[in-house]
């Protein structure tokens, strides 16, 4: 099995930072993209920023200026440092990681989620 372990969230007054860290750990054969999205109180899930396994990185409108994303694929790890937090970034963030993963001796490409980080922007 393939498991992501997620941490850094937390309560932070707006104008602050966190930094959320996301490990990959199990049977992983090679990954391709590793992002983080987030899901607002009363929305949909979002995208907020993704590290492709070519080097592309994509970020939200929202988290373009703010936020940055990176990835260690050595520790098969992705950061997203988010600075000039704002109430508005209160979400549950989730990372994700997709990649060539073997379940039960079957290699295939699968996307697979964390299982949520909260982050409270308040003052």
């Amino acid at each position: 099995q393939v498991h992501l372990v997620e941490s850094g969230g937390g309560l932070v007054q707006p104008g602050g930072s966190l930094r959320l860290s996301c490990a990959a750990s199990g049977s992983i054969v090679s990954i391709s993209d590793m992002g983080w999205y987030r899901r607002a109180p009363g929305k949909g899930r979002e995208m907020v920023a993704i590290a492709a396994g070519d080097g592309r990185i994509t970020y939200a409108d929202s988290a373009k200026g703010r936020f940055s994303i990176s990835r260690d694929d050595a520790k098969k790890t992705v950061y997203l440092q988010m600075n000039s937090l704002k109430p508005e970034d209160t979400a549950v963030y989730y990372c994700s990681t997709a990649g060539i993963m073997s379940l039960d001796g079957i290699q295939s490409y699968r996307q697979i989620w964390g299982q949520g980080l909260l982050v409270t922007v308040s003052a």
